[in-house]
This record gives C-alpha cells, sequence and structure tokens, in this order.
C-alpha cells in the first residue's frame, strides 16, 4: 500500500506520458444512482474516443480499501471496466482522494493501473504537474483536518485491515459521510474554493518547474490560465453533471459528458 504523504509536493514519479489526457474526480461510485454510475461506465467506455490515456484524481469509489485478499464487492462492475479499458491500451494514472486513498497491489499489479495513495508528481500531456485530490491543504474547519490526519494514520489503517471485511465495509458505510465534507453551503463552499485555488496559485509561484496543478475534493470545477502556458485545473465532480477535463500540451478544457455519446464544452 502507498504511504501518506506530507502537504507539501514532492517528486514522485512520471506517471502520464501522453498528448491528450482526460482527467475526472469525485464520481463516488457506490454513494450515487445506479444511472450515475451506468453513466460513468459509458464514460470509461468512451475514454479511446476522448484522449489517449486517465487520470483519476480521487474518491472515484465513496469507500474503497484493499484486504490482501478482499476487494469491495459492490465495486466489481466500475472495476471490471477499468480492467477492459487498459485491455484497450489506454494507460490509467489513479491518486486516491479522502474516500479511496487505501488501494494497492489490486490495481497495480492485477489492474495494471499506477496508484498513489497521496499526491504525486507526474508528466500530464508534456506538462509536468502537481496532482493531489485536495483533502488536507486548504480545510475550512479544524474537524477536517483531524478526521484527515487520522484516516492517513499507519495505525488506523493497520488497526482497520485487521478487521474482518465485512465489518469494515459496514463501518465505513456509517461512517462514509464523515469522511469527507459534505456540506451544501454556498459560502462554505466558495470559501474552500478560494482557499484551493489560492493554493494552487502559491504553489506554482513557488515552483517556477511546475506547468500545472490538479486538484479536486471541492466538488467546484475550476480553470485559471496563468502566463507561459501554467494552469491550474479542477475538472469538478463527475457526480455534478459528468464533468471532467482534457489536458493537451496547447490547452486545458473544462467538458462535461453526454452518456448519449456527445460531450459538451464549458464548466
Amino acid at each position: 500500500m502507498t504511504g501518506a504523504c506530507g502537504c507539501e509536493p514532492r517528486f514522485l514519479a512520471w506517471a502520464v506520458i501522453s498528448s491528450r489526457v482526460i482527467v475526472v474526480a469525485d464520481a463516488h461510485l457506490g454513494q450515487v444512482a445506479s444511472a450515475e454510475a451506468t453513466a460513468f461506465h459509458a464514460f470509461l467506455a468512451a475514454v479511446p474516443d476522448l484522449g489517449d490515456a486517465l487520470l483519476i484524481n480521487g474518491d472515484l469509489f465513496d469507500f474503497w480499501f484493499e484486504y490482501g485478499a478482499a476487494i469491495p464487492r459492490r465495486h466489481f462492475q466500475s472495476v471490471a471496466r477499468l480492467h477492459d479499458l487498459r485491455r484497450r491500451g489506454i494507460p490509467i494514472t489513479f491518486v486516491g482522494g479522502n474516500h479511496d486513498r487505501w488501494g494497492g497491489d489490486f490495481f497495480t499489479q492485477d489492474l495494471g493501473i499506477t496508484f498513489y495513495g497521496g499526491q504525486a508528481e507526474m508528466e500530464i500531456a508534456g506538462r509536468r504537474a502537481f496532482v493531489a485530490h485536495g483533502d488536507g491543504l486548504t480545510e475550512q474547519h479544524w474537524g477536517a483536518k483531524i478526521l484527515h490526519r487520522v484516516t492517513r494514520n499507519p495505525v488506523t489503517i493497520r488497526l482497520f485491515r485487521a478487521l474482518h471485511p465485512d465489518l469494515g465495509f459496514r463501518i465505513a458505510d456509517r461512517l462514509s459521510v464523515s469522511l469527507g465534507d459534505h456540506t451544501r453551503d454556498p459560502a462554505v463552499l466558495d470559501r474552500a474554493a478560494r482557499a484551493q485555488a489560492q493554493y494552487a496559485r502559491d504553489l506554482l509561484q513557488r515552483r517556477p518547474d511546475l506547468e500545472l496543478v490538479v486538484l479536486a475534493h471541492t466538488h467546484r470545477p475550476a480553470l485559471e490560465e496563468l502566463p507561459n502556458g501554467r494552469a491550474y485545473l479542477n475538472p469538478g465532480a463527475w457526480l455534478d453533471g459528468y464533468r471532467y477535463a482534457v489536458v493537451t500540451n496547447e490547452s486545458v478544457e473544462l467538458k462535461q459528458f453526454d452518456p448519449c455519446g456527445v460531450t459538451a464544452g464549458g464548466s
């Protein structure tokens, strides 16, 4: 299992080397209605037509925890489609979020997905990028900060892994809402989005070698293009209008997926 990372970015890997990278986050499969899950599966099937690599920036699943010999059964259909996408030759990189950072060998060895339980640096369509789901970076209240530390603590992870999977998943179902900030207060969400954008600007200022910062978590789409082709991107939440983004060497675009097979631009 990939270890938790601190809040300061550090180089981990050049994971995605492609010319047109699809970025998606916050699908929360397992929590959303079956129609939304079906739409996401259609999106995965369309990825080879949309781009040549896929970056999942956290909270693909509403809860994922990998035991040595068990995975969440409810996500079998989604996992099968990820496997099919890999068999079609599409590279997939998965950066875990606050709901699904506890992956490991199943993703990397069984599915062939590059997986990071925390933030990573990689090349995205020829751009050196810092990628993180975003939880723990700009939390707006002390409770979220404490939860962030507890869920990343190696002792917590070992204790949870010692539970029988049926019991562990049952506990996780009850605690799912607590794993993230589910507030719908527009003022709180606006503050979180502004704090996240400022974090990205500050990071780009400190790190002239970076060309792109990709975050998620706030469920708010954002695209801020800076001088010299540098940019901050949050693709928004898939569960909020089937949102995703496309990154090339020349441009970054916010998109929305049409389950009938048509994509639409705009945020």
